[in-house]
């Protein structure tokens, strides 16, 4: 299959991404983008994708969740769903959830429930530096002594309505395989919240890179992924990813 990826061009502007607004879902971005039409496989007909290889991976998990939207549920009921998710995934002794994002592609769904957009440009949401930096911001004291072992930062995307008889078929999540990106093609990002600063990473174009994206997920299924590991043994450490506006082989 074929769709167009939005990719950053290193022009040497400063990139820089902000929230602000309501609930934090308005935002704005400096840079110059630029689509490059790519092949997208079938995930869930390739063989042998691994969390430390690939940087994803796609998994069965059901969820008691009964309202994606109802955020004391979600700290309730889905945090610690996640936490034994990525304990067996990920092989962790130890794991804190620390955020949650909802989105939509609707436009009148998000001023409602006030929700973020679909990010439209592949990217991936922590850098060498921002890793670190975020555990001190949520570990205080411990910080030090945590980082001088390995960690990782992963996320968990998953439809919040999807159920077998109706998959997920807009705004589905497509994932550069971690081995087919160069660090030459990871540009530094500042990212700008209410109350912090970080950083990302925006992805800019190769024709190595691999896509993958896994048609018509379920509820009770989930993509895990990497967005930074702090291992430098050859294993996944950078995973970027991009929803996509639709899948064909025709322009979009």
């Amino acid at each position: 299959m074929q769709a167009d990826i939005t990719y950053t061009r290193d022009t040497g502007e400063k990139l820089v991404n902000e929230t602000f607004g309501p609930n934090n879902i308005r935002r704005r971005t400096s840079g110059t983008e630029e689509r490059h039409r790519v092949e997208i496989a079938n995930g869930r007909e390739a063989r042998g994708l691994a969390l430390d290889a690939n940087g994803f991976v796609l998994v069965e998990h059901r969820t008691a969740v009964r309202d994606f939207f109802d955020t004391e549920e979600l700290k309730r009921v889905y945090y610690p769903e996640v936490e034994a998710l990525i304990r067996r995934v990920a092989g962790a002794s130890r794991v804190l959830v620390f955020d949650h994002t909802l989105r939509s592609g609707s436009e009148d769904e998000r001023e409602a429930k006030l929700v973020r957009e679909p990010v439209l440009s592949a990217h991936n949401d922590y850098t060498e530096w921002s890793g670190p930096q975020r555990v001190r911001d949520l570990m205080g004291a411990e910080a030090e002594a945590l980082l001088s072992r390995r960690f990782a930062i992963i996320q968990v995307w998953r439809a919040a309505y999807a159920d077998a008889a109706d998959p997920v078929r807009s705004n589905p999540l497509a994932m550069a395989d971690a081995r087919s990106v160069a660090p030459e093609d990871l540009l530094i990002a500042e990212r700008r919240y209410p109350n912090r600063v970080g950083q990302t990473y925006r992805l800019k174009y190769s024709p190595r890179h691999r896509w993958f994206y896994f048609p018509e997920m379920r509820r009770d299924e989930a993509l895990v992924f990497k967005v930074y590991d702090s291992a430098k043994d050859g294993r996944a450490r950078f995973t970027p990813h991009t929803s996509l506006r639709k899948i064909g082989t025709v322009p979009i």
